[in-house]
């Protein structure tokens, strides 16, 4: 079975076959004919497809605390609590005051600031600073 499409001569009604532009019997114009469309190919499942956003988009640090600043706080005066006060918690900074004579506010302070410097930015800011 063919898809040829069969037209006629609008002067002298004889069937017109194929391509022809003018009718062969009486040399009348033939209407034109639009070719066959070809259904379009859906796009391959290969193509590119850009990778997922992260669940945590990193942000700018607008307190502008630093790791490494309260990190050598916490290693060199933690026994005083200066690196809570520099990450804003006055409330325990002050504990580490009072216990300053016990020697605990000295260790606690040297494992923090480890931990700080140890941390990644994004660990820091979000568990330490934001609050």
């Amino acid at each position: 079975m063919s898809t040829v499409e069969q037209r006629t001569c609008t002067q002298c009604g004889a069937p017109a076959e194929g391509n022809l532009v003018s009718c062969k019997f009486c040399g009348a114009e033939l209407p034109r004919v639009a070719p066959p469309q070809q259904p379009q190919q859906q796009q391959t499942a290969y193509a590119y497809q850009q990778p997922a956003q992260p669940q945590y988009a990193p942000q700018a640090n607008p307190s502008g605390k630093s790791k490494t600043t309260a990190g050598l706080l916490g290693i060199l005066l933690g026994g005083v609590g200066a690196h809570k006060f520099y990450l804003g918690r006055p409330g325990m900074g002050i504990l580490y005051l009072i216990f300053v004579w016990t020697y605990i506010p000295t260790i606690l302070g040297l494992i923090e600031g480890i931990i700080y410097l140890t941390a990644s930015d994004e660990d820091f800011y979000r568990k330490y600073v934001v609050k």
